[in-house]
């Protein structure tokens, strides 16, 4: 999915470089006219290597360059020079990206940290030189291997977000709102659904120098696990947050009823979100006077029992500070 600056899905061919020629030459010197092979071997050739970077945030780079392509090997050469190797190509990705076979959709990697480069594509092999052939019986073999071809393949790039939270809720939950309150960041904010279509980034800085990294995933609606409006496009980002943070506003009809289909969603797209921590946000308290929100309380002892929540309000920051420290205290629970 492309929009504006964040791209999370591409698409590229890579090929890896192929092995040179083995020389057939044969020694000539002088005062050694039958001096034998001495033909060198071919060079490899180039890798195709992915690397994490953690700089890197979206595939953005990709959205133009699709087609990557390493060295050829060189060819061998008289008195047993072997080829040069074909020049690597080094891919940087962010960390969170899952590498996929576009044919199959077979996850190939997935790379999640920057300790070590993986060769996705190993170059051809470079042919031997005639210098190997010689035998008793043919003092001069005048044949040489090439090189091995090198491989393509067409793979499937996808990026799921690294963040400690992971904003879940339906369109117009007031996610990005909160987001830009508990953050520096600066989502798109509008009164209607689907003003977020990709996810927002934002650093939650606290006192004594702490901060943790909080996402914003853009909504999620009844169906989306089976791909309903663009469901597995934002449901994958959910799977690196370490705690998820529901937010249902306190106007919603049926507000058990809409964090049951969230959570359903989430656990039917990959059952091990089941596991994973999570705090509800009830949102847009400002919207209730104070005995309503007696009222609502009541109704959430009864209807939460059990489950960790807050009433929250971006507007007024009724809550925002309680809801920050319990999630730096989960998060810190869980290091």
């Amino acid at each position: 999915m492309i929009v504006d600056n964040f791209v999370d899905y591409v698409k590229l061919t890579v090929s890896s470089g192929k092995g040179g020629k083995g020389s057939t030459h044969l020694r000539r010197e002088k005062f050694v006219p039958k001096g034998g092979p001495d033909g060198g071997d071919g060079g490899s050739g180039g890798n195709i290597i992915l690397k994490g970077n953690s700089n890197l945030w979206t595939l953005q780079s990709f959205r133009y360059k699709k087609h990557f392509k390493a060295g050829n090997g060189g060819d061998g050469s008289g008195s047993r020079k072997s080829g040069s190797n074909g020049e690597d190509v080094v891919i940087n990705v962010p960390l969170g990206t899952v590498i996929k076979d576009l044919d199959t959709e077979k996850v190939i990697c997935e790379i999640n940290d920057e300790s070590s480069d993986l060769i996705l594509l190993k170059g051809g092999k470079g042919g031997r030189g005639n210098f190997h052939f010689k035998t008793p019986t043919n003092q001069t073999p005048r044949y040489s291997q090439s090189g091995l071809p090198g491989k393509e393949l067409k793979i499937i790039l996808e990026l799921k977000v690294l963040a400690d939270v992971g904003l879940v809720g339906y369109p117009n939950a007031g996610k990005s709102t909160l987001l830009s309150v508990l953050s520096d960041a600066k989502p798109k904010i509008a009164d209607y659904e689907f003003t977020t279509l990709k996810p927002n980034l934002g650093i939650v800085a606290m006192s004594d120098f702490r901060s943790f990294v909080m996402a914003d995933i853009p909504g999620i609606i009844e169906g989306a696990s089976e791909g309903r409006g663009l469901g597995h496009y934002f449901l994958r980002h959910i799977e690196r947050n370490s705690i998820l943070l529901y937010v249902i506003p306190v106007d919603t009809k049926n507000i058990k009823k809409d964090f049951t289909i969230l959570q359903k969603e989430l656990i039917k797209y990959n059952p091990e979100l089941a596991d994973k921590d999570f705090i509800i946000a009830f949102s847009k308290a400002d919207l209730m006077d104070q005995e309503l929100l007696e009222e609502f309380k009541a109704i959430l002892n009864k209807e939460f029992k059990g489950m960790e929540y807050h009433v929250i309000s971006s507007i007024s920051n009724f809550g925002i500070n309680e809801i920050k420290e319990n999630l730096w205290n989960k998060l810190n629970q869980k290091n």
